[in-house]
């Protein structure tokens, strides 16, 4: 699905239309938007101490028990899902996906000089951070790329298996949780399943098989 919007594709009969691939501005400022957007949800949730799913997530819980940064344990986290992207889908995608990582590293450096959060709701932070991630991964893969890590994978299952890409992640997502829950307090976990359930939703509901013509 992820490459399918990237090839010249006519349009089902009785609906006139012609799917263009996309250029290398609409790409390159696809992958720009999904890097910020993912990059806020980030921001969001770990102003409020929250974690959510996916590699993420796992950022995060890694960035509050050891004190690195989430952003440099989000790259490094991602180095063997990269490996199994380049593998099973290909050069283009990986290279995207690497970009857009090194990209999310970066924001998540430099947005808080000029953006500090001094206060956010959890549920706030939970319900806006997810669904800004879910963006951010809807974003991306529109333009053939991911956010990395597990959202690589499950995308792999969707265009090879045509499993939904979000309800993978809930699975994926579950275990993180559970995980979590033997190092954080469970009101932050609950918490932060709002968010992971934010973020899948938005994949489930708009990353599917035929929602677009080319997918």
């Amino acid at each position: 699905m992820t490459q399918g919007v990237m090839r010249s594709q006519t349009a089902p009969a009785g609906r006139g239309l012609e799917v263009k691939p996309h250029s290398l501005l609409d790409d390159v400022y696809g992958i720009c938007v999904g890097v910020l957007f993912a990059a806020t949800g980030v921001l969001l949730l770990q102003a409020a101490g929250l974690i959510t799913g996916g590699v993420a997530g796992i950022a995060l819980l890694g960035s509050y028990m050891t004190g690195q940064s989430v952003g440099l344990l989000f790259l490094l986290i991602n180095v063997p899902f990269f490996l199994f992207g380049y593998l099973f889908m290909g050069a283009r995608f990986t290279a995207k996906s690497l970009v857009g990582s090194a990209m999310i590293m970066a924001l998540l450096k430099l947005i808080p000089n000029g953006l500090v959060i001094g206060h956010v709701d959890p549920m706030v932070a939970a319900l806006g951070g997810g669904t800004f991630c879910g963006m951010g991964i809807l974003a991306l893969a529109r333009h053939g790329a991911g956010l990395g890590g597990t959202g690589i994978v499950t995308l792999w299952l969707q265009k090879r298996y045509a499993i939904n890409a979000g309800r993978t992640q809930v699975m994926i997502d579950s275990v993180i949780l559970m995980v979590a829950l033997t190092m954080v307090e469970p009101e932050r976990v609950g918490w932060s399943a709002l968010s992971a359930v934010a973020m899948s939703s938005m994949v489930m509901a708009w990353h599917r098989a035929g929602r677009y013509f080319g997918s």
